[in-house]
């Protein structure tokens, strides 16, 4: 089956996910991941895309942006990589490409859905520092400059009334299925959100938004 183009929508927010080669890890210490930090600050400026969320996992990057252009997603991963593999490679040896082909986009709706997807991010790192979770936990995080969408100011009418609330919410996580769900949607380059935002959006990006069901579809009944 022919590979769908990338859904990217100016103004709405994107979940962004690039894997290392082969599952390989792409940070080896701290050292890489502020290097990445560096590239990514650089590129969000030279954008001007949103950074909203990020998440340094040992093989796997995670970043939740919002673009002023459709292009926005495109223009900030080419920047990343240039930036980051050639660091890297100078560090560490090697050549090539680091990244487990194109990287995955999902475009989130606005509400209850951005706020799940910002949840699970920020607690995707396996250890403090390594995502998001500490500038809206009150450990200001000062690497790169991290914008919270209208969802997070919903949470209370102070800043510590925001960050408690949002400790909460990283201390419960989100039930099992649902985290699973919102990943298998990133990585399949699906919209996340409800039906109507999903409906509409493949109406006006003329393709597909959600996976097709499995199997072949019902036969229509001959007339007699």
């Amino acid at each position: 089956m022919a590979r769908l183009p990338r859904l990217t929508l100016a103004g709405h927010a994107h979940w962004l996910q690039q894997h290392g080669l082969s599952g390989r890890p792409i940070f080896q210490d701290d050292t890489d991941r502020d290097a990445y930090l560096a590239a990514l600050r650089e590129a969000v400026a030279g954008t001007g895309v949103r950074l909203h969320a990020f998440a340094l996992c040992d093989d796997a990057v995670h970043l939740v942006v919002t673009p002023a252009g459709a292009d926005g997603p495109s223009r900030l991963m080419q920047a990343l990589g240039r930036r980051y593999v050639s660091a890297h490679h100078r560090r560490h040896g090697g050549r090539g490409t680091l990244w487990d082909g194109r990287f995955r986009c999902a475009v989130v709706e606005a509400g209850a859905p951005l706020l799940a997807v910002l949840t699970l991010v920020d607690g995707l790192a396996p250890a403090p520092g390594h995502s998001s979770a500490d500038h809206r936990c009150g450990r200001p995080e000062r690497r790169v400059p991290l914008l919270d969408p209208p969802e997070v100011w919903t949470l209370g009418n102070t800043p510590f009334e925001r960050e408690s609330a949002w400790r909460r919410r990283l201390e419960e996580g989100l039930p099992a299925a649902q985290g699973q769900a919102l990943l298998d949607a990133a990585r399949g380059g699906w919209a996340i959100g409800s039906p109507a935002f999903t409906q509409a959006l493949a109406e006006a990006a003329a393709r597909p938004t959600q996976p097709r069901p499995r199997g072949r579809p019902a036969r229509t009944p001959r007339p007699a």
